[in-house]
């Protein structure tokens, strides 16, 4: 079954995947930087890469299994999926590397990726909407 054009969301015209994926790499260092600030850990680059790398391999490894490049401003239909992605790898690689992986920091991590990789999606989706209004 091939997919025309009319059946890609019309949120792919207004932003390419590769800027998706570079929005959502982004929030996953933010993410990453905002939880060292809050437990006062150094918030230099390669600090921050240090928590976040685990979190950015989840985000790979979601953008492969859920071809996200095929509708990558999706809220749900891949924003959320992902996020859940991003948290298990995250968090498997986490435990094999030996790091930390309190269920406070599992609540906190699924929380704040989930409303940072479907919100951004939503706010997307919502300005192309009131754009496209005549």
């Amino acid at each position: 079954m091939t997919r025309s054009a009319e059946s890609v969301s019309p949120a792919v015209s207004a932003l390419s995947w590769p800027w998706a994926l570079g929005i959502d790499a982004l929030l996953v260092v933010v993410f990453a930087a905002i939880g060292r600030a809050s437990h006062e850990h150094s918030v230099d680059v390669l600090g921050v890469l240090d928590t976040a790398w685990p979190f950015l391999v989840g985000l790979a490894a979601g953008w492969a299994i859920l071809r996200a490049w095929r509708n990558p401003t999706a809220p749900l239909r891949i924003g959320a999926p992902l996020g859940a992605i991003v948290v298990v790898g995250g968090m498997l690689l986490r435990v094999v590397s030996g790091a930390g992986t309190a269920v406070a920091f599992i609540i906190v991590a699924t929380i704040t990726l989930l409303v940072f990789l479907v919100g951004w999606r939503g706010i997307a989706a919502l300005v192309l909407r009131i754009r496209r209004r005549p």
